[in-house]
């Protein structure tokens, strides 16, 4: 069998906010789909970007394993690699001509190649893969391996013949997520992983996913991989992988990178109990909505299970705002789950959104007001991103000139004519997070005359910090003030 050489376009050096965070998680997608092409009888090799520090680190990797097939297969689990960072894209190509030079077929599967697919054939792709990527590579592979040439039969793919590009009928996403085999965590330096992760945090988190796709349409969400479709694996699967983890690698905390966890009516209630059964102790986060935790019981039951935190798009506390994002969640929502979360001893975190079409001062108060009543345990801020193939990148496409991407997670520029420009937005993201660290300061010090029993040294410098965070958020204030 023909070896393959998996790589992907996540260097973490490349994102300075991500790099100093020191929370890396290994590419699931891409150790996935080398397991399936392992279990298919594949030799499999792993180049892992994480770590590295310029795209030509992966030639002596080509020269070590002289693949016939370099396989560039980005983690579409991960929400980072939907953005496609611009310095990403680069060594992406970089790394796609050093693999053509010593000749290699070389195959994308990304977002970004979904979305760009005449960019990527630019710029060495032999073949881009479209939607969910497991039985596609596996067919192409087969053909190529093979010597075959019929690639109009293979759907999912795009490729060119003739000078002329050719895209095939799309494919049906998998069902029976349980027939996938584990991710090939082998291939990983786990070791790295865990001494960052140590180091940076003093716990070691590892990333599983329990499903694949989302059924919601937040028209600002892309979903060119696992599409608006939503499957699941059963819960013993799950529970199966999570001790086979365990026994490995000794995890202390799992991040379910699913875009929405426990969707599936009475999965949580059975993870739960499941878990009780097999005494099997699991600290975690996810990410879900509001409306979603509301229903059954499912936040009582993800506090028996385990959940540390719970990540939630509230996005915004103007109902107008949410309604322009087709959000389908009331403000009344997300302070009911927050307040349920707390209750249940889950800590909730917010990801919010700046700058959507039509947002005015108003509605920018009511979500810094929904912050302070609610204080969530972390918040994530952002600036509307126009992805390609939604809702949102159609209304504003006609602003977007020649750029389309950030070059890092934390360059917050506005790409499209919103209310205010790129300077008032990352005034106000900082301001934002200095105010809310300053409420969250003086929290932390009621609860410690309340009870304090509960001090922690974590409490003890959100105390300490507040003085800094309260004068910076006056800078701030007058910055976002002066438009």
């Amino acid at each position: 069998m023909h070896k393959i050489l998996f790589s992907h376009s996540y260097f973490l050096k490349f994102d300075p906010k991500q790099y100093e965070l020191g929370q890396p998680y290994a590419p699931l997608a891409t150790i996935s789909a080398a397991a399936f092409m392992r279990e298919q009888g594949y030799e499999v090799a792993l180049f892992d970007t994480m770590f590295s520090s310029a795209a030509d680190e992966v030639i002596p990797e080509l020269k070590k394993h002289t693949p016939r097939f370099f396989v560039m297969y980005d983690d579409g689990f991960n929400y980072l690699t939907k953005m496609c960072l611009t310095n990403m894209r680069e060594a992406a190509f970089a790394m796609a001509k050093s693999a053509k030079e010593m000749g290699c077929t070389v195959i994308f599967s990304s977002s970004d190649s979904t979305d760009r697919v005449e960019n990527y054939l630019d710029n060495g792709a032999d073949f881009i893969i479209k939607g969910e990527g497991e039985q596609t590579l596996l067919e192409l592979i087969n053909v190529l391996s093979k010597g075959g040439n019929n690639f109009s039969i293979i759907a999912g793919i795009a490729y060119r013949e003739g000078g002329k590009t050719f895209t095939t009928a799309k494919r049906t996403v998998m069902k029976d997520l349980d027939s996938l085999p584990f991710p090939a965590w082998d291939l990983v330096n786990m070791l790295q992983y865990k001494m960052i992760w140590i180091q940076k945090n003093k716990y070691f988190s590892m990333n599983m996913s329990t499903t694949r796709g989302c059924p919601f349409k937040c028209n600002w969400c892309a979903k060119p991989i696992y599409g608006n479709r939503y499957n699941s694996r059963s819960v013993q699967h799950v529970v199966n992988e999570l001790k086979w983890l365990k026994q490995l690698y000794d995890f202390d905390h799992i991040w379910f990178c699913d875009d929405i966890f426990g969707l599936k009516p009475g999965w949580v209630n059975e993870f739960a109990a499941a878990l009780e059964k097999e005494n099997l102790s699991v600290k975690f986060k996810i990410q879900s909505r509001v409306d979603l935790l509301l229903e059954e019981n499912n936040i009582e039951a993800l506090a028996r299970a385990g959940c540390e935190t719970a990540w939630v798009g509230a996005e915004s506390g103007s109902q107008k705002i949410l309604d322009a994002m087709d959000k389908g969640t009331k403000v009344e929502q997300i302070y009911e789950a927050t307040r349920l979360l707390k209750k249940f001893g889950i800590k909730p975190a917010f990801f919010l959104q700046f700058g959507y079409l039509g947002e005015t001062k108003d509605d920018i108060e009511k979500t810094i007001q929904m912050l302070n009543d609610l204080l969530p345990d972390d918040i994530g801020i952002s600036v509307s991103y126009p992805l390609p193939g939604t809702v949102f990148y159609e209304k504003v496409k006609s602003d977007l000139k020649d750029k389309t991407n950030w070059t890092d997670s934390d360059e917050m520029a506005m790409m499209f004519r919103s209310t205010y420009p790129s300077a008032f937005y990352k005034s106000l993201q900082r301001y934002v997070h200095k105010n809310y660290r300053t409420k969250q300061g003086w929290a932390e010090l009621k609860n410690i005359f309340n009870k304090p029993s509960k001090i922690t040294s974590k409490s003890l410098k959100r105390i300490a910090a507040v003085p800094f965070h309260f004068a910076a958020k006056q800078v701030h204030k007058r910055k976002m003030d002066a438009f």
